[in-house]
């Protein structure tokens, strides 16, 4: 899946993530407080969604319902490999490396890192 979202477009897809099928009215209060959009930015930008392949609609009774196209862990996986790929060259180690000189980790940092490589070290071996 190679889908780049705008930051606005991330926004749209957590509502839906959390809670779908939603409607144009829904997603428009659901996002309204933090980002102050009408019902027409709503509608523009889930048609921008649909264009891409990452929203998709089913015609309601009253109203047109709105589903994400993919799941949120897939669109993480996706931005996290582009990310990688943008800023490090697809060096993993290099991103770690910078992460650790340049915020202090703490002990729960540490234990979740080192959890996440054993994972890693049991799935190959």
């Amino acid at each position: 899946m190679k889908i780049n979202l705008s930051d606005s477009e991330w926004k749209l897809m957590r509502r839906l993530w959390d809670r779908a099928p939603r409607t144009i009215t829904e997603l428009t209060a659901a996002v309204r407080e933090e980002t102050g959009w009408s019902k027409n930015t709503v509608i523009t930008m889930l048609a921008r969604l649909e264009a891409k392949g990452a929203v998709r609609h089913e015609e309601g009774e009253r109203a047109k319902r709105y589903y994400p196209a993919f799941r949120r862990e897939d669109a993480a996986q996706a931005e996290t490999e582009s990310f990688l790929s943008r800023v490090y060259g697809g060096s993993l180690g290099l991103m770690m490396s910078a992460m650790v000189e340049n915020h202090r980790l703490s002990e729960a940092d540490i234990a979740e890192l080192s959890a996440i490589l054993d994972k890693a070290g049991g799935e190959e071996g």
